[in-house]
């Protein structure tokens, strides 16, 4: 949806389309998205703003403007999402809107959002440079080398010795949380650098480890991590060790985890429904993959639901969305899903009915099976529908007295199909 947003590079003179604020406020209205740097506009993107009835932004984007600006000043609410609608149906039928969005509004920004609640034809975007730009410019740090973090809780998913990250903070108290968390990782040798205000006269950096950082940075600031330490670093890779994952028994192991994962097909931007998730692991593992990718884990025993929350938090993917509830019933206010991974409960009635039917064309099921009356039900679906049935027994080597021998686990019967292949 992105790639196809225009972003407008023109002068001052030709950025604002003629009639662009005229339509019905019964109709989408056009907004034109300016990005502003540390000290405020420059003197372009501000002749724009100039022609303009309402303005929307923060409070502190809305103070940086001049006060010989003419035009209405709109805060946004909180949530953000939640407020484009009420404030945007307020205005005037003719009045031409403005958006201020710091730096580059396309990047983890403003715009990004208006783009997906009005649609890409209603949102233009004159950037600035963003504030990963000018940190990266302060470190001497490449782009190809850097990874770009907006949620401090998907850290984990990052800490390999060596990598360079950027948090985008939301506030002054995060560095304190996640040195914290860095510490508590194996991780507390990272450096770890604050950079406040970037681009304005009070620029300032704080340069030290995580194992000494103490105090709050300024709210407006970006956080710098060079890793370093001795905790785990989990590969993106489906098949993390069991030991990864908090459980009380009820967790789909390593093997046939990789296997149900790579049969599953991550892809960014698509959505997994994990049904009967018991320690969430499948889910976990698709989430890791990509930072777009989606997850709906649904899970009847409330305390295997809230053991699911922690693994995703401690694993860096705190986006697993976790319902409490049986399926099928509790499957019925979900997204529709590109791919289904069924642990458990397969052979209540009514549940692969309800996946297969929710399924998105050209989506994946992957049914596991380890009682009788599971590996029916499935053995009658692969009948019925086709796909691939396979029956999956992992030994490993256990002590027998003084000398090692082979110790079986339950095997397991995976069904997986591709809905709509031939």
């Amino acid at each position: 949806m992105l790639r196809s947003t225009r972003t407008v590079v023109r002068n001052a003179e030709s950025s604002v389309r003629p009639g662009a604020g005229s339509l019905a406020r019964m109709s989408t209205p056009h907004v034109l998205v300016v990005g502003v740097g540390a000290e405020g506009l420059a003197p372009p993107a501000l002749e724009i703003v100039r022609r303009h009835e309402v303005v929307i932004g923060s409070p502190r984007q809305l103070d940086l403007l001049p006060v010989d600006v003419p035009a209405r000043r709109v805060a946004w609410g909180r949530p953000l999402r939640d407020s484009i609608r009420p404030i945007l149906d307020d205005v005037a039928d003719g009045e031409r809107v403005c958006v201020l969005a710091s730096g580059d509004p396309l990047l983890h920004g403003v715009a990004t959002t208006l783009v997906e609640v009005l649609g890409r034809e209603h949102v233009d975007v004159v950037p600035a440079v963003s504030s990963e730009t000018l940190a990266r410019a302060v470190l001497g740090w490449p782009a190809e080398t850097t990874t770009i973090v907006r949620d401090h809780r998907e850290l984990p998913r990052h800490l390999v010795p060596g990598a360079r990250v950027l948090v985008l903070s939301a506030d002054g108290s995060v560095p304190a949380v996640v040195a914290e968390q860095l510490r508590e990782l194996g991780f507390g040798r990272s450096r770890l650098v604050a950079l406040e205000h970037l681009g304005a006269d009070e620029q300032d950096v704080t340069d030290t480890t995580a194992d000494a950082w103490t105090g709050r940075a300024a709210d407006l600031h970006v956080l710098a991590i060079e890793v370093a330490g001795d905790g785990p670093s989990y590969p993106l890779v489906g098949g993390l060790p069991d030991a990864a994952f908090e459980h009380d028994g009820q967790l789909t192991k390593r093997d046939l985890r990789a296997s149900a994962l790579a049969r599953l097909a991550p892809r960014p931007g698509q959505h997994l429904w994990d049904v009967g998730a018991g320690a969430g692991s499948v889910g976990i593992e698709w989430a890791r993959v990509h930072d777009r990718c989606r997850v709906s884990a649904v899970e009847r025993d409330p305390e295997r639901a809230v053991r699911v929350e922690r693994n995703a938090a401690r694993l860096g993917v705190p986006r697993v969305r976790v319902t409490v509830g049986a399926a099928p019933d509790a499957l019925t206010d979900l997204d529709a899903p590109d791919a289904v991974f069924v642990g458990g409960g397969a052979s209540r009635p009514g549940v692969i009915d309800a996946c297969w039917q929710a399924l998105r064309p050209g989506g994946r099921l992957v049914v596991h099976a380890v009682t009788l009356e599971t590996e029916s039900e499935v053995v009658a679906r692969h009948a019925e529908l086709g796909g691939e049935l396979v029956r999956v027994s992992v030994e490993t080597v256990d002590h027998i007295g003084g000398f090692r021998g082979w110790s079986p686990a339950r095997a397991v019967v995976q069904w997986s199909i591709v809905k709509g292949a031939a």
